[in-house]
């Protein structure tokens, strides 16, 4: 599960905006913002939402579940370690909007 706040700030952490978002998962901006305008956890479409978390993970976003392994506790986001937020969408796999070398 993910969580809108999860989603933005995962968002925030590639330095990518809706459009950038919805091109990397093979979404709508509307869907995206739709599903950013949750009140909590997001709810929808189930291949929706395994786009979106693919895309983000592919990206090099961790999300963290309530309950997991954390200092403080409670849901999260961090970048994989490894990761170059200034690479995001540069997966290698052209579903995810990257390129194959």
């Amino acid at each position: 599960m993910i969580t809108a706040p999860q989603l933005r700030a995962a968002r925030s952490l590639l330095g990518i905006d809706q459009r950038r978002l919805a091109e990397l998962s093979g979404l709508s901006v509307p869907t995206i913002q739709r599903m950013e305008a949750s009140s909590s956890i997001i709810r929808g479409n189930v291949d929706s939402l395994m786009k979106l978390i693919a895309a983000l993970e592919a990206a090099g976003i961790e999300l963290i579940g309530e309950g997991a392994a954390s200092q403080g506790g409670g849901r999260g986001v961090r970048l994989k370690a490894g990761f170059d937020p200034a690479k995001a969408g540069e997966t290698g796999d052209p579903e995810l909007g990257g390129s194959l070398p």
